[in-house]
């Protein structure tokens, strides 16, 4: 047996292997491993820190909570409807599903080969060519935790909106509309969701199985609803009617801008790779949990997206409320009723309550997974895990930190929801096409691939190509604004700040690497053995 490191490496920097293998072992069977987690652990360097608390239902309840696709369908709509109206968003949405399982599937076998919080980072530095293990690992490492950290105040600010939408519903004279008020309540979600984090992490996986229960049986109390009670448009007119309010001048590329929507109802399906340290057998039940929570929630997402869709019966008077969450208003003309609205509405806010939580949980791993290699500045804080808690606290407070900071946006623009999801979205999908990338190169080149007890077999190629084609098509369009820019006097204001935030972050990064970054990192190849 024996080990790689890299050259850079400072000497104290490097782990001691012999203490890796003594005490990953002990903690991993001290914190509910099975021995296949001790095996993986030991084979990837890692100290077994976090408890093994989720199983196969918990899993799945967090990646379905998380992505919450048939809530994202209702919740996130008014982009994709502005751009590419009714038929727009319903072809879009089974398209983007589809493609998305080829994602999945391609993310799930790599999870199964090395199941570790790090998640695209790790798996990168695993299989990527060697002479970019280190770089291309590190670069994918803070696109990573961009991406999640970015996720949080997007969620939050649909918290947010959506109890203006119901506070304008009952009271349309409400002075309720300044953008400084719903970021308020986007701090006040903030706060909330991270202190849930903190203090009930050992109830996690308990309180994710009970919303997973809500999660299906409010799906059917919607359903049920907006087809008996609410006024529906021809069948014709929802299906082949686009939309293009954007102004693109081409109904084609107006779908294609309003691809945001869709993709946020299924990003985030790395969500259980950086929970696979506080998972039970976790190379074979985790690939598991991923595909069966993503192909119920396509099937949820898209019944429902189309069942909203058909209660749409004048497109331009939705899209012209004073409010981003049309769906509130689509459930008061449903059921005649602010009482029955508010119940509904509500739901969806406990729903979206918990798929922040989960959010939060996958940031601050993945956080605390790269800091453990010492990816960032104050490294040594952010990965400190009190013994007691057995949660990475600090990476807790570096997510809730960042989140108020990218979550102030809203103070100045009113876009600030399209700007943030976009860059959530355009982060995590750079890290997916580098992470998928890798492992197609080496299938390309003809390599072993790691031993995995889930496997695509002779599918993977394939299904890794259809991955990597969608993947470009979306980190494209993440960047563009509800509509061009060419001579309106409000630019500023109307501008998809996202392609800022992602170049400053990257910028950010390539100057810590070079002033220093390169010779703390330790990729997390270098602690691999080979057996």
């Amino acid at each position: 047996m024996n080990t790689t490191a890299l050259p850079d490496m400072k000497p104290e920097e490097r782990f001691s292997i012999e203490e890796l293998d003594h005490e990953g072992k002990a903690n991993a069977t001290a914190k509910g491993g099975t021995p296949n987690d001790d095996r993986e652990m030991h084979r990837m360097g890692k100290v077994q820190e976090l408890r093994r608390n989720f199983k196969f239902l918990g899993i799945v309840g967090f990646v379905s909570i998380l992505q919450s696709s048939w809530e994202g369908a209702l919740q996130s709509s008014y982009f994709g409807l502005l751009n590419g109206g009714r038929g727009g968003i319903i072809w879009c949405t089974i398209a983007v599903w589809l493609f998305m399982l080829c994602l999945l599937a391609s993310m799930a076998e790599m999870a199964s080969m090395a199941p570790t919080a790090g998640g695209q980072y790790h798996w990168v530095s695993e299989f990527a060519p060697r002479k970019y293990q280190g770089s291309l690992s590190y670069v994918v490492g803070w696109c990573c935790c961009l991406g999640w950290i970015s996720g949080v105040p997007a969620c939050a600010y649909q918290l947010a909106g959506l109890v203006q939408a119901m506070i304008l519903l009952v009271n349309p004279d409400a002075d309720f509309v300044a953008p400084w008020k719903i970021t308020l309540f986007l701090f006040l979600f903030l706060f909330l969701t991270v202190g849930f984090n903190i203090y009930f992490a050992g109830h996690l996986p308990l309180a994710e199985g009970i919303v997973l229960f809500l999660h299906v049986f409010a799906f059917f109390a919607f359903l049920l609803t907006l087809w008996i009670m609410a006024d529906h448009a021809p069948a014709k007119e929802v299906f082949t009617t686009f939309y293009d309010g954007g102004g693109w001048g081409n109904k084609g590329l107006s779908c294609l801008v309003g691809l945001t929507s869709p993709i946020w109802c299924f990003i985030g399906p790395d969500a259980g790779a950086h929970m696979s340290e506080e998972l039970k057998n976790a190379s074979l039940q985790l690939p598991r949990a991923m595909i069966w929570a993503t192909v119920a929630n396509g099937v949820m997402g898209i019944a429902m997206i189309i069942t909203f869709c058909f209660c749409i019966t004048d497109l331009e008077q939705l899209l012209s409320l004073e409010t981003d969450f049309p769906i509130i208003n689509i459930i008061q003309n449903a059921t005649g009723s602010f009482a029955g609205t508010c119940v509904l509405g509500s739901v969806l806010v406990i729903l979206l309550f918990f798929s922040t939580v989960t959010t939060i949980a996958s940031a601050s791993r993945q956080t605390w997974a790269f800091s453990r290699d010492q990816g960032f500045p104050f490294s040594s804080w952010i990965r400190y895990v009190p013994p007691t808690w057995e949660i990475p606290l600090n990476a807790l407070l570096v997510c809730l930190g960042v989140s108020l900071i990218l979550g102030a946006i809203n103070f100045g623009s009113n876009t600030a929801f399209n700007a943030i999801t976009s860059v959530s979205n355009a982060a995590l999908i750079f890290s997916y096409i580098i992470s998928v990338g890798c492992i197609r190169l080496k299938r390309l080149r003809g390599e072993p691939l790691l031993p995995r007890r889930w496997s695509l077999g002779n599918w993977g190629g394939l299904i890794n190509d259809l991955a990597l084609a969608f993947l470009f098509v979306g980190f494209v369009f993440s960047f563009f604004p509800q509509g061009p820019a060419v001579g309106d006097p409000e630019w500023a204001t109307n501008f998809n700040w996202a392609i800022i935030i992602f170049a400053g972050i990257c910028l950010v990064a390539f100057v810590y690497y070079v002033l220093g970054g390169r010779k703390r990192y330790v990729a997390p190849v270098s602690l691999v053995k080979q057996e």
